[in-house]
């Protein structure tokens, strides 16, 4: 009896060790605003995937799609005060945090996609750019995105920037979206996402600004029936960790989730080429979509998108008085990319 004792009492003393050794499960938030079929979402979810594979299931991330933990504004609120730990917020709102990120939103700096997506996967633009964030409790590790932005008017189509005169023009809440449509005379309005198509529908609003897809995946194009592609902002998401908790990872768990991030966007990009080609539910492309909804998609010809630019400079001298040192970085990277990328 007392063999058996000692027995059990040395399978208890390795079983409580193994217990205390064995690394616990850590589970994380990360939230977003894009719809679950979005490629924004697609490459949250890979993010997650990822982590969860690279660390042998001893790191959950649970991704929040659509707003599910709040507008964008409230989880960089909440992910500043570790509320939760990782979301991918615009530029636009993260600039109201951090001015010098409303450099990326000026309208028609990225002369095309491919620069575009060279300019904001250079580590030194992301060195530059994210060591801002840090100052307001945040880590800055990659991006997600939406889309190039285009215009989806109610009452005309848009040809010109005379034409936006006087318009009610819904953007987001974001100092350069403002800038950038008062300097092209029209009137911006802030309303939420969400209550962006009774807005078109109602008669709040007589247009509003968003990528195509976005545009006819929440059915703006049902009531508001001409888009114009101008592609006037890249709308960039920065992936953001609550610093805190990133000082806690281990130098190897850090680089497995900034290598996440690159999967991230990577996925996210793919899929948004997927999307054009063929929506979700119809099946159809776009350029099909538009045809049998008879949308009129207005497609700019050099001299009209060069006469955008050039109505839009106004707002590229403010900021480049703002934040002197950064414009010039920035222009300078995205320069040297254009040359690259031919």
């Amino acid at each position: 009896m007392r063999r058996l004792s000692v027995i059990v009492a040395v399978i208890f003393v390795v079983t409580l060790g193994l217990a205390v050794s064995a690394p616990a499960k850590m589970v994380i938030k990360f939230g977003h605003v894009a719809p679950p079929f979005h490629g924004q979402a697609k490459g949250v979810d890979a993010f997650a995937a990822y982590v969860q594979k690279a660390t042998k299931g001893r790191i959950v991330i649970k991704t929040f799609p659509f707003g599910r933990l709040g507008n964008e504004r409230a989880m960089t609120q909440k992910t500043q005060a570790g509320t939760i730990q990782i979301a991918a917020i615009t530029t636009a709102v993260l600039s109201n945090a951090v001015p010098q990120l409303a450099l990326f939103d000026l309208p028609f700096i990225f002369p095309n996609r491919k620069t575009a997506y060279a300019v904001l996967d250079d580590p030194k633009v992301q060195r530059h750019f994210f060591r801002y964030l840090r100052k307001k409790g945040l880590v800055g590790i990659g991006w997600t995105e939406n889309e190039f932005r285009d215009l989806n008017t109610k009452t005309k189509p848009v040809y010109k920037p005379s034409d936006l005169k006087g318009m009610k023009i819904r953007v987001m809440v974001s100092p350069v979206y403002l800038d950038t449509f008062k300097v092209l005379g029209a009137s911006p309005v802030g309303i939420p996402f969400r209550d962006l198509y009774n807005a078109l529908q109602r008669g709040t609003v007589d247009a509003q600004e968003n990528p195509i897809l976005t545009s006819v995946l929440i059915k703006a194009t049902e009531v508001a029936k001409n888009v114009t592609l101008t592609k006037h902002i890249l709308t960039e998401c920065v992936i953001i960790v609550n610093k805190a908790f990133w000082k806690k990872l281990s130098k190897k768990d850090k680089a497995i989730f900034r290598q996440a991030a690159r999967l991230a966007i990577k996925t996210n990009r793919s899929v948004n080429v997927g999307l054009h080609a063929k929506l979700p539910r119809s099946g159809i492309s776009i350029a099909e979509y538009c045809k049998k909804a008879k949308v009129k998609v207005i497609k700019l010809t050099p001299a009209q998108r060069a006469a955008f630019v050039k109505a839009v400079q106004p707002v590229w001298a403010k900021y480049r008085k703002m934040f002197p040192k950064d414009y010039a970085f920035l222009v300078k990277r995205i320069k040297y990319w254009q040359k690259k990328v031919k």
